[in-house]
């Protein structure tokens, strides 16, 4: 169990009523989310990053089944998981932000950036002695630009950003099919993540995690009521890149 299970066990015991959406009679795995008839918890790899993420979540994007950051923990073991608060300071995180061996960089289009901060787009450097820590707002669009407009604590961190443009075409592209995207631009958690492992010089785990991905959307979209225009051979391909570069599963 890793730390999004964690966070969502941890989040449901503080509901008073039950929470609801789409497919809420779909009798779940507890851990990957999915439909258990379509369980992909055997085929979750065990993976090795140099990388860290922090992942801050809005209040219900834990809750949502079709959530994807529980992917990035299921291939970079050190993923941290908290719940954002626009008042509350957990020091907890603020402790892990402020841990000499991690360089945290807040994961956000540059655009967004003010004039004086830095930014590293498409591709950085990491400071001597120190492993990067990305700091994802998981959460839909207008959350997420909520907690980057009002997390003071993280304004002192560099920007790390892709331009789709400058990507090549299978990267340039979203294929999150769960969820309907505020913006065409805009990618599912997993997909920035997956990017951002590509510019940390992690292009194993990069393409490990797009993979992983398809896995998760494929077998999601069995289980709703509309078309799936997921990868019918997602498995197929993930399960021969990771006997390809030797990865092993929990299963």
């Amino acid at each position: 169990m890793h730390a999004v299970h964690k966070l969502h066990h941890y989040r449901m015991s503080l509901s008073t009523t039950t929470y609801k959406s789409r497919g809420q009679r779909v009798i779940r795995c507890d851990l990957c989310r999915l439909a258990k008839a379509h369980c992909i918890c055997e085929y979750s790899p065990k993976a090795n990053s140099n990388a860290g993420f922090l992942l801050l979540m809005y209040d219900t994007e834990v809750l949502k089944p079709s959530n994807t950051g529980k992917l990035i923990a299921d291939i970079v073991p050190d993923t941290y998981a908290f719940l954002w608060s626009r008042t509350v300071e957990n020091p907890e995180m603020l402790a892990i932000l402020n841990d000499p061996q991690w360089q945290p960089y807040v994961v956000f289009p540059q655009q967004y950036a003010q004039p004086e901060r830095e930014v590293f787009c498409n591709e950085m450097t990491v400071p001597s002695g120190k492993r990067p820590l990305f700091v994802m707002l998981d959460g839909c669009w207008r959350e997420a630009k909520k907690m980057f407009r009002k997390s003071p604590y993280l304004n002192k961190f560099p920007i790390a950003a892709f331009d789709p443009h400058l990507l090549d075409e299978t990267a340039s592209t979203s294929r999150y099919q769960i969820r309907v995207a505020e913006e065409n631009y805009q990618f599912a958690t997993a997909e920035v993540a997956a990017r951002i492992l590509g510019m940390a010089g992690e292009p194993v785990n990069a393409q490990l995690l797009d993979q992983w991905f398809d896995v998760f959307s494929y077998q999601y979209q069995k289980s709703v009521c509309q078309a799936n225009r997921g990868d019918p051979e997602a498995l197929d391909k993930y399960l021969s890149f990771a006997e390809q570069h030797k990865i092993p599963l929990k299963g």
